[in-house]
C-alpha cells in the first residue's frame, strides 16, 4: 500500500465530485475531524456532510503543495482551495494540512485537518 497515492487518488475523487469514489474510500467506522465541522464518526455521516457542503460549494477545487508518507499506513498533504458559495456568491480560499490514516485495506480510518 502507498498512503501518498491513495491520498492523492482520494483528492483526486473530491475533485471530480465522485461521490462513489469518495464514500468507497472511507471504513464503515472512519471519522473525520476539522475546525469547521467538528468531528464526524461514520461513513453515513461523513458522507452526508460532504454532500451538504457540496451543494455550497460545488465548484471548490483543491491542490496539493505536498503529499507525502508519515507511515506504512498514513500520510499528510498540504493544499489549498477555492470555491464559490451558491448561497451567498461568497469566495472561500482555505489552506491547511490533512493527516489521512488507512486499515489493511487500503479504507481511510481517519481524516484530521488543520486549516493554516
Amino acid at each position: 500500500m502507498d498512503p501518498a497515492a491513495l491520498v492523492a487518488r482520494f483528492h483526486a475523487a473530491i475533485n471530480a465530485l465522485d461521490f462513489a469514489a469518495i464514500e468507497e474510500f472511507f471504513a464503515e467506522d472512519a471519522t473525520y475531524c476539522s475546525g469547521g465541522i467538528g468531528g464526524l464518526k461514520g461513513r453515513a455521516g461523513i458522507m452526508a456532510a460532504f454532500r451538504c457542503y457540496f451543494a455550497e460549494y460545488s465548484d471548490q477545487h483543491a491542490e496539493d503543495s505536498l503529499i507525502e508518507p508519515l507511515s506504512a499506513t498514513a500520510a499528510r498533504s498540504i493544499w489549498r482551495l477555492t470555491a464559490t458559495s451558491t448561497i451567498t456568491g461568497k469566495r472561500l480560499q482555505r489552506q491547511g494540512e490533512e493527516t489521512i490514516t488507512f486499515n489493511e485495506d487500503g479504507r481511510i480510518l481517519s481524516v484530521d485537518v488543520t486549516d493554516s
